[in-house]
């Protein structure tokens, strides 16, 4: 399929699946935003997790992103590289929000070597803190991060936070382009 149609595919998948809502509410980050997207809503959806990872995919190719292993922190991100692996045949590292207290105490699900390329991917930032953390952690474990890619840019500093870090976010879709797609 096309990009750009399989683009305009998510896009409509966003709001038949009922990803973004309106109404009043209250994001990880502590911000007041009317609208929420809810992309564990998507996820659940096998149509929309093939189209994610394609889009992802093809996205890497078009940056030339070389990458070894992709990670996704925990929640919503994981399906997203679980998907993404099965179609890259890549390794996949998951990334807890805090460090296991149990076992091995890991904080990274899968094997970590010093300089592997990591492709680590997101369901949808905002001001760029929670992916921010998970990019911190897989260095800490000798990982180097290509690229983090995200399926819905709120475009809210995520990019300019994560820029400032040295990190480059490439949104497959950005809140903009929802917006757009909503007027229509």
């Amino acid at each position: 399929m096309e990009l750009s149609k399989e683009k305009d595919l998510l896009i409509d998948l966003i709001f038949k699946e009922g990803a973004i809502e309106f109404g009043n509410f209250v994001l990880s980050s502590g911000k007041q935003s009317n609208y929420y997207i809810n992309i564990k809503k998507l996820i659940t959806n096998p149509q929309a997790l093939k189209i994610i990872a394609s889009l992802i995919k093809a996205k890497a190719e078009s940056f030339s992103l070389e990458y070894d292993k992709i990670a996704g922190p925990e929640l919503g991100a994981v399906p997203i590289a679980v998907s993404l692996a099965l179609i890259t045949d890549k390794p996949l590292l998951i990334v807890r929000k805090k460090k296991k207290d149990y076992g091995t105490g890991k904080q990274v699900e899968g094997d970590v070597k010093r300089g592997d390329r990591v492709l680590l991917v997101e369901d949808v930032t905002t001001t760029g803190g929670s992916v921010l953390r998970a990019a911190k952690i897989l260095e800490m474990e000798g990982a180097n991060i290509v690229a983090i890619i995200v399926v819905v840019d709120r475009e809210e500093g995520a990019k300019q936070t994560l820029e400032k870090e040295g990190y480059m976010l490439i949104p497959l879709v950005t809140v903009g382009e929802l917006f757009k797609y909503r007027e229509k």
